[in-house]
C-alpha cells in the first residue's frame, strides 16, 4: 500500500501507471465523485482546438475547404 512521504507525495504503483499510460511529466487530475477520490490521466487539449475561433472562424476545416472550393 503506498504511503505519503514527509512532503505529502505518493508513488503511484507501477501497475496503475502502466494501465493509465502514465510516464514521467504526465499530468493527472483528481475528481471527487460519489464520496471517493478518483485519479485520472489528463488528456492535453488539441493545439488546434486552443486557437479555434481566434480569427473569428467558427467553422471546421471541412467547412472551410467546401467554402473555398465553392461547394
Amino acid at each position: 500500500m503506498p504511503r505519503l512521504t514527509s512532503k505529502c507525495q505518493v508513488t503511484i504503483p507501477k501497475a496503475v501507471r502502466e494501465s493509465l499510460g502514465l510516464e514521467p511529466g504526465a499530468e493527472v487530475e483528481f475528481q471527487f465523485r460519489d464520496g471517493e477520490w478518483i485519479l485520472r490521466k489528463t488528456i492535453p487539449e488539441s493545439v488546434f482546438r486552443k486557437w479555434k475561433g481566434y480569427l473569428g472562424l467558427d467553422k471546421t476545416s471541412d467547412e472551410l475547404i467546401r467554402e473555398v472550393r465553392g461547394q
